[in-house]
């Protein structure tokens, strides 16, 4: 422990983030880092307790080693930090900036005190490790002569593909965009996660084995009898791809989009980009989608519409309203998800610090158009929740004006026309690829990540195909040993 009193000497203290009036008008990162370098972080470091049980261990779906490296910052021994937290998380440099760090909600300092900037810290770690030169391509030192092809290349994907190359086996990744990351690369805005910042990883993968195939969709114009027959293993990472719909009156109007239409087209003109193909491969079928001067809602209240709320803003968009079907949850601590749990609690993203109203308890009733077929505006009811049963309101309804609507409800299951089907693997009662120790139902073929266990975090995705890849090295060869969360620890006995 590298100070046992830092804790009590030391508060949480985070970079600064830029002015939102300023920020609005490009895609850059959020952060300044002019007063937060190496020591600022070391004294954040320096506030983690080593607890005799750390819940950061369990809070982290990824089973990061957190009190070690935060004593390996707090000595400023990069390497060694480094060295514990590659060990268990392929890409820090992509959790560090878009994970919700449920290892904080359960940092026991968090009991009373606000808790480590652990996600902060572990962003740290990576970038230092590039900036001195510590990350370097990891070539196997030996080859297996196994084959494996893996189907999507967002981070379950990648994870798994960078697990099985360091066990020696050739892996080929097909991805249908014409780029590879996934929602990394056009689902995630820029000003959350840079494009650079997915490149720098993708080129790093590159060197040290791992084939990339782009505009490669699996079950159209690339043959699964030919993955089946070529490669000893075939791994299903094509995440949770069909949006859930709002299927209510006035539905056909103009004007309204699924979230992930409007997101991948910004991030395609972020990267001066040809706005003609979609996420998935597809031509779109309303061409561009633009918020500006618009009154813009965002229907769903969750990570991917607050995302739309700050693309909207840097649209310059007339009004945004972003709307959300359960109640407003309380401020500060919640007595009904105490610690360890993820607290259930109200958050205020940076998008919404850049111009938002929010509004909770309403459900749209129906979309509103012109004779045109253009929408103009939303019906809405306020709903009350008892007993996990929603009511309307009697006389709550009204219509705001709204130009754009952007359906941010989540996503139900995975593209089953084509790969799935022609696979023809055993589905759960959610649509997700059914597996068992991720193993599906045809032979050779795995599944992980959102196809597998529904939508879900970047972190759990990493874990997912980090388990995944374990469980397909001990399927070819017998045995693995690779790194599984069960036996993270067992690096602390090297």
């Amino acid at each position: 422990m590298g100070k046992p009193t830092g804790f009590l000497e030391y508060t949480r203290f985070l970079p600064k983030k830029r002015d939102p009036k300023e920020r609005i008008k490009d895609y850059k990162e959020l952060y300044l880092y002019d007063d937060f370098g190496e020591n600022e972080i070391q004294i954040q470091a320096a506030r983690c307790m080593n607890c005799g049980i750390p819940f950061c261990h369990n809070g982290c779906p990824l089973g990061n080693i957190i009190p070690e490296f935060n004593d390996a910052v707090y000595e400023k021994n990069w390497e060694l930090a480094y060295e514990i937290l590659i060990s268990t998380n392929n890409f820090p440099e992509f959790t560090g900036r878009i994970c919700p760090a449920p290892c904080e909600a359960s940092c026991v300092l968090g009991i009373n005190q606000p808790p480590i900037t652990i996600e902060e810290i572990e962003k740290n770690i990576i970038e230092t490790a590039f900036k001195r030169g510590l990350v370097k391509p990891q070539v196997p030192k030996f080859r297996t002569g196994k084959k494996i092809a893996i189907v999507g290349s967002g981070p379950a994907g990648l994870a798994a593909a960078a697990q099985l190359n360091k066990a020696g086996h050739w892996v080929t990744v097909f991805e249908r965009a014409d780029e590879v990351g996934g929602l990394l690369r056009y689902g995630i805005p820029d000003f959350k996660l840079e494009k650079w910042v997915v490149d720098r990883r993708i080129n790093l993968l590159r060197d040290e084995g791992i084939e990339f195939r782009v505009n490669s969709n699996v079950g159209v114009n690339i043959s699964v009898d030919e993955l089946k027959n070529e490669y000893d293993a075939l791994i299903l990472a094509g995440g949770s791809t069909i949006p859930r719909d709002i299927p209510i009156p006035g539905r056909h109007y103009k004007g309204i989009h699924f979230a992930m239409e409007f997101l991948s087209q910004q991030n395609k003109r972020v990267a001066n980009k040809e706005i003609k193909f979609d996420h998935t491969g597809n031509s779109y079928k309303s061409g561009e989608i633009w918020a500006t001067g618009k009154h813009v809602v965002v229907i769903g209240g969750g990570d991917t519409g607050s995302d739309c709320v700050g693309t909207a803003n840097r649209h310059g968009a007339k009004s945004v309203t972003q709307l959300e079907l359960l109640p407003k949850p309380p401020e500060g601590k919640n007595e009904k998800t105490p610690w360890p749990n993820w607290p259930m609690i109200l958050r205020t993203s940076t998008s919404h610090e850049e111009g938002c109203e929010r509004k909770w308890s309403v459900l749209t009733k129906e979309f509103i158009g012109d004779e045109e077929g253009n929408l103009r505006g939303l019906k809405l009811v306020d709903v009350l929740w008892e007993n996990n049963k929603m009511t309307e309101i009697p006389n709550s309804e009204r219509i705001i004006p709204c130009d754009l609507a952007l359906i941010a409800a989540g996503f139900l299951y995975p593209q089953k026309e084509g790969l799935l089907e022609q696979l023809d693997v055993e589905l759960d009662e959610r649509g997700n690829v059914k597996t068992q120790g991720f193993q599906t139902s045809v032979p050779k073929v795995f599944a992980a990540g959102d196809m597998r266990r529904g939508q879900s975090l970047v972190v759990w995705a990493i874990s997912e195909g980090r388990e995944c890849a374990r469980a397909v090295d001990e399927f070819l060869m017998g045995h693995s040993l690779l790194e599984s969360k069960d036996k993270s620890l067992l690096y602390l006995e090297d």
